[in-house]
């Protein structure tokens, strides 16, 4: 009698080094490095503020109204949406990689970002006809909300767009005319930057290079109300979206209807990407490394698993990236998007080399 070998599925990475990566471990070693990185952006920049007169201003801003100024009515709004911004591309990018499980997608592949961007050039040429000899005018009204509803608009007229011929195209289908549609866009704007000023060209250069600086505390409301309405998207779509990495024929199966859950995704995403691309300008390369982050330190693809690991670890990137922009350079030429390539394409260029989560998602 022949015995047939059982061969054993390889270890993963975490099971043979002996040990389990906790989601939830892994969440909170974040989250503190993010605290971390709250205090010192507060503290540190052009002006240094000691940690007792920090504590002051936090606690008693009217005993301490120098600091406070500093601290509460500049650098803590921009801390906050470097944090909520971080953590809105990083899920983001997990949700749209897992709809179209493609490790190359995010809100730039998809033409949601260029779309964004095409929106606020438009508001600057508008606001450069009607403001042509004011520039006090032009800056206000670049500054105001016509800058969000250009770029919210120019988001979510794409996403449309894309949820439409998602009832009639395959995933990968989509993922390329996302990209056709973000070259689109950037020629677009191109061209209606061609007739602009160079006041208008500067503006928009400084929004385009992406900052938080920009965020107000008025601006904030808006900003966590579309967010935290993609992250409930999020999870209450994640169990479907799961199904989904397993193929849509599986997910079909068990009673998932795909193009509603495609268009409940997008839908999510534009909640996610259009405020933060309207206030911040557009952020590069978050939403596509952090989620290979995330699947790479845990040696999994479960999203209950990865969603939480890179909302905290895009905070992280964005948070970093802009104390580095924030530190009393004698030069300022440093730019938020510019740290963001730096460390950002290099990084996913090893992930997809070396990793083998990196080419597949389940």
């Amino acid at each position: 009698m022949t015995v047939a070998r059982v061969h054993a599925p390889p270890p993963r990475r975490d099971e043979a080094r002996g040990r389990r990566v906790s989601p939830v471990r892994t969440t909170a070693l974040l989250l503190t490095a993010v605290a971390a990185m709250t205090l010192l952006t507060l503290s540190y920049g052009q002006v240094l503020i000691r940690p007792t007169d920090l504590v002051g201003a936090l606690l008693s801003p009217a005993a301490n109204a120098d600091a406070a100024r500093i601290v509460i009515d500049l650098r803590l709004p921009r801390v906050i949406a470097a944090v909520v911004a971080g953590s809105a591309m990083g899920l983001a990018g997990v949700l749209l990689q897992a709809l179209f499980r493609n490790p190359l997608a995010d809100a730039w592949s998809l033409g949601l970002t260029a779309g964004g961007q095409f929106g606020a050039a438009l508001v600057v040429v508008a606001g450069g006809v009607a403001f042509a000899a004011d520039v006090v005018g032009l800056l206000r009204i670049f500054a105001g909300v016509s800058l969000v509803i250009g770029a919210a608009t120019g988001t979510l007229a794409v996403a449309l767009f894309m949820a439409a011929a998602a009832k009639r195209v395959t995933n990968a289908t989509l993922l390329v005319m996302g990209l056709m549609l973000g070259f689109l866009s950037q020629g677009m704007m191109s061209v209606v930057l061609h007739f602009t000023n160079r006041n208008q060209s500067r503006i928009f250069a400084s929004w385009n290079d992406a900052t938080f600086s920009a965020v107000s505390w008025d601006d904030l409301p808006v900003l966590l109300t579309a967010v935290v309405a993609g992250c409930l998207i999020a999870l209450v779509r994640m169990k479907a979206l799961s199904a989904l990495l397993l193929g849509e024929t599986y997910a079909a199966s068990l009673g998932v209807d795909v193009p509603r859950l495609r268009r409940w995704v997008l839908g999510g995403a534009v909640l996610l990407v259009a405020p933060v691309t309207a206030y911040c300008g557009p952020l590069l390369f978050v939403g596509l490394l952090v989620p290979h982050f995330a699947r790479q330190v845990l040696g999994t693809a479960r999203l209950g698993a990865v969603m939480p690991v890179a909302a905290a670890g895009g905070a992280l990137l964005t948070i970093v990236g802009d104390f580095i922009v924030h530190l009393p350079w004698q030069q300022h030429f440093l730019h938020l998007n510019a740290i963001l390539a730096v460390v950002g394409a290099p990084a996913v260029i090893t992930l997809l080399v070396r990793s083998r989560g990196a080419r597949r998602l389940t």
